[in-house]
This record gives structure tokens, C-alpha cells and sequence, in this order.
């Protein structure tokens, strides 16, 4: 419990340094636009670039993990969207933003330290193939959601391929073949932007958790973590324990990452659509809080022990 709760605290730690620099004056609401637009238009898709470019993708594709994973992502978004507009009454970009909480993990800094503390070298590959595939399929499908619904496929199209997360993506899928060869100044210069992409992130959330305290209330943000938390894994666990067959640390894998408080994108989406902003650093933080004693559940249904 400890040693989980050490690997969460620097998240919290850059999420107060955004907001009592709000509060205190320090920072200003420009400051986190600045921030927003700078991590959402370069930081992000120089992380998803460096991700994808250098990603060691199988030849033969586990079939059974991505349905097992990507089968919990569309159920928890779909049930989102769903509480979130036909219930609660939101609309528009803001409940692909509550779809979006409720099924992308934060993975970069939950998911990465405690899945490999708890499955070691066993489960790096599985990592690997996640982080590879998680935030390019979620922010494509977010983008869709939020593009589609007034245009038509021509602009549909347009908007997508002048999109900086698909530009990312498209881009590190094309350079593959050249990542070996590329000069160690170009791989230094995305290193620098890639890294900064959370740090930046996570301060540009404390600084809109201040500028819309619980706005949304705490209802849907509630539900969103349950969703995230509870729900998505849940799913995982039944298809990659009961129906497919894989090994141990594959289904564990995938559970954890499944198990992940909702991830820092969701926000940067609503940020960029300026919709939904509330709901979603609400239910980051507050999912981000629960994880220190789901992420331990879990861990302890799949029989992980430290």
C-alpha cells in the first residue's frame, strides 16, 4: 500500500503545484490555456511520434488481449456517454469527454511503475503493446466522436489529417522504417517535448481544477471513476481469465492497465474543445485518489503479491 501510495503521490504533487499556483496568483488562467495548447498541439503528439516510431509491434497480432482490453474500452465509453447525455444532460463535446474519462487509462505515471513492479520483465511485452496501441486508438476515436457529429465526410477527413494527435500518430506509423537510422539530435529533441508532456499536463489540471472547483459536481465524476476503476477491469479480468487464452502476465497486463485512474488526455481533450473541462479534472483527480486502493484490489484478485 506504501510503496503504491509513493508511485501516485508525484501525480498529486504536480496536480497542487497547479492548483495553489492558481490560487495563490502565481499562475494565471492564460498561464494554463498556454500550457493546454502547448501540450495538446506538440508536447502529446511528440510522445505518441517517439511511442509509435520505436514501438516493437508482434508480426502475428494477440487477438485475444485486444479484444479482451479493447472490449472493456468501448463498453465503459459507451455507458458514459450514455449517463453523461441522456441522463445527466450534457451535450456535445463534453460527453465524448466524459466517454473519454470513463475508458483511457493513465498510464504513464500509474500504469507504467506499478505493472512492472508487479509482473517484472514477464510483463514488459504486454506493456509495450498497449502503450503502443491505447492513446492512438482512444484519441482518433475521441476526435471522430467530436468531429463527426456536423460534417460531413470531406471535413470529416480534413479536420482529422490537420488534427496534431492524428499528425502524431500518422507520422511515428511512417517512420518506423527510419527509426533506426535517425540522427540522436532528432531522437534528443523529441525526447525533450515527449517529456514534458505530463509534467506540463498534470499542472495545467491543478490550475483548471481551481478555475472549476466541482462545477460539474461530484455525480458524474462519481460514476466515470466507478466506470474506470471498477467496471473496466472487471471486463478484462472475465474475458482474459475466462474466455481467451493467454499467459498470466498477459491477462494481468492488460486488468492493470485497465484498473488505471482515468488518464490526463481526457482533460486535454475537453480543454481543446473547450467543453466538459470540469467533469473530466474532476474524475482525474478523484479516480486518480480511489486508485490507491482499487489498483491494491485488483492486485490482489490476480494474486500479485509484493
Amino acid at each position: 500500500m506504501t510503496a503504491l501510495l509513493l508511485i501516485v503521490l508525484p501525480v498529486f504533487v504536480l496536480i497542487a503545484i497547479g492548483y495553489l499556483g492558481r490560487r495563490t496568483g502565481l499562475l494565471s488562467n492564460r498561464t494554463g490555456d498556454g500550457l493546454s495548447d502547448f501540450v495538446f498541439t506538440l508536447a502529446v503528439p511528440c510522445l505518441l511520434f517517439r511511442t509509435l516510431a520505436r514501438a516493437e509491434i508482434p508480426q502475428v497480432q494477440p487477438w485475444g488481449y485486444w479484444i479482451a482490453y479493447f472490449t472493456g474500452v468501448l463498453v465503459c465509453w459507451t455507458l458514459a456517454m450514455l449517463v453523461a447525455g441522456r441522463i445527466l444532460g450534457r451535450k456535445g463535446p463534453a460527453v465524448v469527454a466524459c466517454g473519454f474519462s470513463a475508458a483511457q487509462s493513465n498510464t504513464v505515471l500509474v500504469g507504467i511503475p506499478v505493472i512492472l513492479k508487479a509482473f517484472g520483465d514477464a510483463g514488459a511485452v504486454p506493456l509495450a503493446l498497449l502503450l503502443a496501441i491505447h492513446l492512438p486508438v482512444t484519441m482518433t476515436v475521441a476526435t471522430l466522436l467530436a468531429e463527426g457529429r456536423q460534417a460531413s465526410a470531406r471535413q470529416i477527413i480534413g479536420k482529422l489529417i490537420s488534427h496534431p494527435i492524428i499528425v502524431g500518430i500518422l507520422l511515428g506509423s511512417a517512420f518506423r522504417p527510419l527509426a533506426g537510422v535517425a540522427p540522436e539530435t532528432l531522437w534528443s529533441v523529441v525526447d525533450l517535448l515527449a517529456g514534458a508532456a505530463v509534467p506540463c499536463a498534470l499542472v495545467c489540471l491543478g490550475i483548471a481544477l481551481y478555475r472549476y472547483g466541482l462545477e460539474s459536481g461530484l455525480k458524474l465524476p462519481l460514476i466515470l471513476s466507478a466506470l474506470k476503476l471498477g467496471l473496466h477491469p472487471l471486463i478484462v479480468f472475465v474475458l482474459a481469465t475466462m474466455v481467451f487464452s493467454m499467459p498470466p502476465a498477459w491477462s494481468g497486463v492488460a486488468v492493470m492497465f485497465a484498473a488505471c485512474p482515468c488518464g490526463i488526455n481526457a482533460y486535454l481533450f475537453a480543454e481543446r474543445y473547450k467543453d466538459g473541462m470540469a467533469e473530466a479534472s474532476t474524475a482525474i483527480a478523484l479516480s486518480t485518489a480511489l486508485s490507491v486502493i482499487t489498483m491494491v484490489m485488483w492486485l490482489g484478485i490476480l494474486g500479485v503479491r509484493a
